[in-house]
This record gives C-alpha cells, structure tokens and sequence, in this order.
C-alpha cells in the first residue's frame, strides 16, 4: 500500500470522527456580529487536546476588538515541528454571519440529513477546522520522517476584514509561514481574488418642517443624486475586465441606507454604506481615490449638501506570488484523482483574508471543503450545508498535498 493509500485509508477509518468534529463546532456559535468569538476558540482548543494537540490561545486586546465593534476575538495556533524545513500553514476562520431567517432546520444542530450536514458555518469555514485538522493527523499517522512543519491557524475576523485574525498574528510576529492553505472550496484551487473597498458616506443637509420644506435642505435627495452618479459608475466598471480566469470586472454595491426623523420632515442627514469589489489590476489607493471624487463632485451640485466619507474596510486582492506553484501543483494532481475531473487555478469575485498572509509576501492557494459554487453551499443564506463527500476528499487531497511537499 503506498503512503497515499495509506493515508486515504486513516481518513475513511476516521471520517464519522471528522463528522462528530465539525458538529461540535457549528453548536458553538460565532454570529459576527455581535463578535463573542472567544467561547469558539475555548471549545476548538478542549477538542485538539483531545486529539493529543496543543493549541496556544492568542487573545486579541479588548479595546481592538472594541474598536472593530466586535465582543471578543481568541485566535487560536497549532505548531506540529517535525523537522528543519518550510513552514505550510493552514488557515479556516470561525467567525461567521447571523443565521438570517428561513431555516428548515437549527442552525446551530448540525445535523447529518442524505449526506449532507447542515448548520451556520458548516461550508464556510469550520468545515475546514475539520478538514485540516484531520489532514495533519493522518499525515502523522504515517509516522513519516518529514522536512518542515505545519502550523493551524484558526482566526475570528474575517466576516470584519481579517486584520484581527491573521492581519493579527503577522503583525505581531507570532507566525511566518513559507507557504499557505486558507479556507476554500474543493473544486478549484483559487490564486487570486477580488479586493473590497467598503465606505460609510454621511449626506448631511438641513433638518426642516415638511409643510415648509424651502426652509430646510433635503438631504434625502442630494443622496439620490449620489447615488444615481455611484451607480452610474457599473456601467464604466463593465469596460474593465481582469485578466484573471473566474473576475470579470470591478463593481459597486450600496449595501445599506437610513436618515430622516420622521415622515412630516426633511430630513437632515442620510447615512449609506457602499462596498466596492476590485479586481487584482486595480491599485487600492487610486480605486479610493476616485470614488471620494465622484462622491464629492456629486454634492457639489447640490447646494447645501455637505459629506463625510468614512472608510470602514480596505481589503486589497489577492494576487498569485512567486512560490506558489508547488501547492498548485499538487492540490491540482491530489484533486484529479480523488474528485476524477481537473481542478483548475483561478481567481474568484469573493475577498478573503488568505490576502494578509500574500501582503506579508507569504504565497497563499485558497483550497478547502466545499461544492463548486458558494451558492451551492448556502453561505450567508438560510440552510447551509456541506456535502460530507466533498470534506472527506478535500481532506485526503490537503493530507496527500502536506506529503508532498513535506517529505
């Protein structure tokens, strides 16, 4: 039997173990927001000693996790030394958003249903809290001389950015992997991806009585004109196309709008936050830039109108470093032969924190458990689910990958 087999072999004799894993951490909750993350980290850190791991619990400063809105963050690291060599670090964030309304079933059960398992998180991402966890020890099952080491980083900001979750360990120097596997899905290895651009722009007017609205400034409608021009701008974006097979081009999206105080009056002040998707192409700096222009040109045809622009989020792309090539490489030859079709490399229109690890000039592939598409897997909807036929393969083709690389 050769080691591939073998270690095939130890993921099916534990696989309903995996199962049993994951469940335990889709019960634990991690709504984001509210953000209280640290009771996640606790029970992911008692299920690894369990399994004879020792986990270091990194709890990220109060006022940090205050200041991101947020209630509580533990990052959680598991260093497994086998010998002199490069450093994989494979990444899964626990944090999630609320479950929403419509569910069919409890989001935080778990529940195994026609090979499905069903739960907030199940696909995204603590599906591969199990799948990595279960790749490393079957890699160690094989009690192989390995060159190198493997390090799990499971974090608890990625749903707000990533900059307290890996952003958080780079910078305090308390990890430099030499190469990264971050959460993914199982029927492509990503390079690349979308950056993502969010701001909070506040469209301040003159607050007055409906019945004498000439005495106010209205800025409900120096919003609409804002907007009308912001929207304008998809149909520019649709001029720019990415080079990078799976993005197509740039887009905007206004995410969220409130103001006024009362249906008899003008209102005074409209708040609207809008997020806006960049491809690899793009420079962050000049993408910003020239929407605070548009933003600002737009209220100046408005008299009375003033804005403030805040940004909340600047998450910049993904793109493919030299070094990466050995994970691609062998996640595309494991994935052929385990799924039976090509894996190809692309890119996605999804932003993901695997992007901290690249801007620290770590090479990161973004490969995990999951269907083809994100809507498949009813991320961020009512329902999500994850075909456990796609863990148990993600997980032998990661395992077979941590070989390669290590031996």
């Amino acid at each position: 039997m050769s080691d591939y087999e073998k270690l095939d072999a130890w993921v099916d004799a534990h696989f309903d173990e995996e199962v049993r894993f994951l469940q335990e951490l889709v019960r634990v909750p991690t709504d984001t927001p509210p953000g209280n993350n640290t009771p996640h980290a606790d029970r992911t850190v008692d299920l690894l000693k369990a399994f004879g791991m020792h986990a270091e619990k990194y709890p990220v400063p109060q006022d940090e996790v205050q200041a991101q809105g947020l209630q509580s963050i533990t990052n959680v690291v598991v260093r497994r030394h086998y010998a002199p060599g490069r450093t994989i670090a494979l990444n899964a964030h626990g944090d999630v958003v609320p479950p929403g309304e419509g569910w069919t079933r409890d989001p935080y059960g778990g529940a195994v249903e026609d090979g499905m398992l069903y739960g907030r998180a199940a696909a995204v991402s603590k599906s591969d809290f199990a799948s990595f966890t279960f790749a490393v020890r079957a890699l160690e099952s094989l009690q192989a001389r390995l060159k190198g080491n493997v390090e799990l980083h499971f974090t608890y900001d990625e749903e707000f950015g990533g900059e307290l979750g890996p952003g958080w360990l780079l910078k305090k120097k308390l990890t430099k992997p030499d190469l990264v596997i971050a959460a993914g899905f199982s029927y492509e290895v990503v390079t690349a991806h979308n950056g993502c651009l969010q701001l909070e722009v506040t469209v301040n007017g003159k607050m007055a009585h409906a019945a004498i609205p000439s005495t106010g400034v209205d800025a409900l409608q120096g919003a609409v004109r804002i907007l009308n021009v912001l929207y304008g701008q998809n149909d520019m974006y649709r001029q720019v196309t990415s080079r990078v097979a799976g993005i197509t081009h740039p887009y905007l999206n206004v995410g969220r709008i409130e103001g006024g105080t009362n249906t008899n009056v003008v209102p005074g002040k409209v708040v609207f936050k809008l997020d806006r998707r960049m491809i690899p192409e793009e420079n962050p700096v000049d993408v910003e830039a020239t929407i605070r222009k548009v933003i600002a040109d737009a209220a100046a045809g408005c008299p009375g109108i003033t804005v403030e622009i805040r940004r909340m989020l600047l998450a910049r792309p993904l793109q493919p470093l030299p070094g990466n090539q050995p994970l691609v490489a062998a996640i595309q030859k494991h994935g052929r032969e385990l799924f039976g079709q090509e894996i190809p490399a692309m890119g996605t229109p999804l932003y993901t924190d695997a992007r901290l690890y690249g801007e620290a000039g770590v090479p990161a592939v973004i490969y995990g458990a999951g269907p083809r598409t994100v809507l498949e897997s009813n991320a961020k909807r009512a329902d999500e689910r994850l075909h456990l036929e796609d863990l148990r393969r993600a997980t032998k083709v990661v395992a077979r990958t941590l070989l390669d690389l290590l031996s």
